[in-house]
């Protein structure tokens, strides 16, 4: 082993679904080598971190909403009424909240 380019050996433990995963990106990337392939990755691959505060903030109002339908509902029970003006209000922020999601998820699918 001392004659060897690079004497130190590495193991690294994947799954099935992970290997395939990984056979496929090297199919893409146009090698066979897979020890070549993951050292290359393991020395110029990336790894992103989000640290998405505008996430964190629509979990808060995702919270909120879920607070306010839980309101209307005990008031439901209690009063044996539902009001079109409370319908519409929660109504439009499960809308706000849908057309947020589906905005960050636009981004996030962007960020291969």
């Amino acid at each position: 082993m001392e004659n060897r380019k690079r004497p130190i050996k590495l193991n690294l433990r994947v799954t099935r679904e992970e290997l395939a995963i990984i056979d496929a990106k090297m199919q893409e990337f146009g090698t066979t080598n897979r020890e070549a392939y993951m050292r290359k990755m393991a020395i110029d691959g990336y790894v992103i971190k989000l640290d998405l505060p505008e996430l964190k903030e629509f979990i808060s109002l995702m919270r909120r909403n879920s607070n306010n339908l839980n309101q209307l509902t005990r008031k439901v029970h209690q009063t044996g009424r539902i009001y079109d003006n409370d319908l519409e209000y929660i109504s439009k922020q499960q809308d706000d909240l849908w057309n947020g999601v589906n905005q960050i998820l636009t981004i996030l699918s962007k960020l291969k």
